[in-house]
């Protein structure tokens, strides 16, 4: 069991099981920018690195209209339907 910290409320810690990782990455994986400030600089390096580090990944670039609310059903919908993995940035 791994204790999980909610950034909004961490009076009550959260105990849950971490989903199963996998060994490695394979097919697509989307790079989702939530549209925070920067957050497309952040995207790009990582894209960079992890593209040195794994030829044979497709990486998809995907964007949040705002950061402000949850990413709309259907770019959720688009994304899952499209990727094997998601990565999600965050900066300022």
């Amino acid at each position: 069991m791994t204790t999980i910290l909610d950034p909004t409320d961490e009076r009550v810690p959260v105990e849950r099981m971490p989903s199963p990782r996998p060994g490695t990455l394979s097919g697509n994986v989307a790079l989702l920018d939530i549209s925070k400030p920067r957050g497309n600089v952040l995207i790009d390096r990582f894209e960079a690195l992890l593209s040195e580090r794994l030829p044979d990944v497709n990486f998809n670039r995907y964007s949040k209209p705002t950061f402000t609310k949850p990413a709309p059903d259907e770019l959720r919908q688009q994304i899952k339907a499209e990727n094997e993995f998601v990565i999600e940035a965050l900066a300022d």
